[in-house]
């Protein structure tokens, strides 16, 4: 096994060109800059493959930090066959200012064909006829979509044009966002925490280019129906503020053995912009890293979990900014409701968009094997996982209990005329969890490429068989 992790790696290294700036003759010096650069080779089927570079540059100084680095540049610039293209960079030091981490990054993302799900997750019935379907007029003629579901799907304002295919869960969106978090030390576990972020989102109809008729769509349903307001349909910007404590003892970074990492802060945004929209939320994670001492020769497996909040406290945000999963430390380039790689593995990016979220992930770290490459040091590692989760806070419920075919779909779950608010909440609080494990290949001990699969327990909430390929454990 370990031959063919060895000559796995060596393809990857040869393919890439990568290399460490501090491989120098003594393997154990790992002093000044070191990086990685891997090619974006993913897929998945709501944005298609994927096509890029993205990577991490590491400095420890004299080494004598190492294996935590002293400052870390981040980057990807990628596109996925379905239109997305994504633009990072971003900056982390403990150093820049004494005494105070800072972290900013800069994100630019044009999604042409971006998912809408709607509103509180299994509350907004999901159609696999209305997905991406091309064919959705002929299939009605041939019988594969029966003319009871068609007059169905039509109060759901699907009307296409004649040639025209549906694909109602897409719209466009562009964003570009720019974050600037710092944190500086109270006691030697403790720190505060604040930070100020723009954002400018483009939110509209997506391209007839693509061969669907782009008002046949739920975010123009939502439209009609004044589930989303006028003031907040093509987008807008806000200028968010954050504020907040951070306790962290873990005694590595980026795959700890051992200790607590918790953070508690508030963030908002005042109405600068007109819209009439101001909030205020509160997150709140708690993640615990235990080393379970079984003597293995590759290192002691560790059991993390990680337990989290985020609820709006007061006021009321844009539907654009709803899908938005705060981090002080970004993981991943962007976090987006209950789904994805970062919260509830296996269930559909933005699946589950709503004013308030907990969530809690739980897996075991296994270190399979150790070995050294070129000079470099790396591990091979799995983490079995169990993800869960569910609304706690509903969005917008009066106005989407307007929605004919939550009326429709009320009375059909046996709930009286009239009782479509009390639908949307209880399907809003459906409890939602996911399994599955991934396999880690960690360089020199922070660049670590990550592939996780996971199956989704609640139909329609999460694809049979989900699969995610990029960096990072998830907490």
């Amino acid at each position: 096994m370990k031959k063919t992790i060895l000559a796995l790696t060596s393809a990857i290294l040869l393919c890439l060109g990568g290399h460490s700036a501090y491989a120098k003759k003594d393997k154990d010096d790992h002093s000044g800059w070191g990086f990685g650069i891997l090619p974006c080779a993913t897929y998945s089927s709501d944005m298609g493959f994927q096509y890029g570079v993205f990577g991490d540059f590491y400095y420890y100084g004299d080494g004598s930090t190492y294996p935590n680095y002293r400052d870390k540049i981040s980057y990807e610039a990628s596109h996925f066959t379905k239109g997305r293209t994504r633009l990072y960079l971003a900056y982390d030091s403990k150093h820049l200012i004494p005494g105070v981490r800072s972290t900013a990054s800069v994100t630019y993302i044009d999604d042409p064909l971006y998912n809408f799900w709607g509103f509180n997750g299994a509350a907004s019935p999901l159609y696999k006829a209305l997905e991406s379907n091309k064919d959705y007029q002929q299939q009605i003629i041939d019988g594969i979509i029966s003319s009871q579901d068609a007059i169905r799907y039509t109060t759901m304002g699907v009307l296409p044009e004649p040639g025209k295919g549906v694909s109602y869960y897409h719209m466009n969106r562009g964003i570009l966002r720019l974050l600037a978090d710092f944190q500086g030390q109270i006691t030697p576990q403790l720190r505060w925490a604040g930070g100020i972020n723009f954002w400018a989102f483009r939110m509209g109809n997506f391209d007839e280019k693509y061969g669907y008729d782009m008002n046949s769509t739920l975010y123009n349903h939502y439209k009609e129906f004044g589930v989303i307001k006028e003031t907040e349909a093509n987008g807008g910007n806000r200028l968010e503020l954050k504020a907040g404590l951070v306790f962290d003892s873990r005694d590595f970074e980026t795959a700890p053995n051992k200790g607590i990492w918790a953070e508690i802060y508030f963030n908002g945004s005042p109405d600068l912009f007109g819209d009439g929209f101001n909030y205020l939320k509160l997150n709140a994670h708690f993640r615990h890293y235990v080393t379970l001492p079984f003597g293995f020769k590759q290192g002691d497996p560790v059991f993390a979990y990680h337990l989290a909040y985020l609820g709006t406290v007061a006021g009321e945000a844009p539907f654009y900014m709803q899908q938005n999963i705060n981090a002080l430390i970004l993981k991943q380039m962007m976090s987006e409701g209950l789904g994805s790689s970062n919260t509830i593995r296996g269930t559909r990016v933005n699946r589950m968009i709503a004013d308030g979220y907990a969530w809690a992930n739980f897996e075991l770290r296994v270190k399979l094997v150790n070995f050294s490459l070129f000079g470099q040091s790396f591990y091979l590692a799995t983490n079995p996982f169990l993800d869960c989760g569910l609304i706690v806070q509903p969005y917008r419920v009066s106005e989407m209990a307007t929605l004919p075919e939550i009326n429709l779909l009320a009375v059909a779950a046996g709930y009286q005329a009239g009782q479509a608010e009390k639908y949307i909440r209880d399907m809003a609080g459906t409890f939602v969890c996911s399994g599955g494990i991934g396999l880690k290949l960690a360089w020199n001990e922070n660049f670590i490429v990550s592939v996780e699969c996971a199956h989704n327990f609640n139909e329609g909430l999460g694809d049979p068989f989900w699969m995610s390929i990029g960096t990072n454990y998830n907490f």
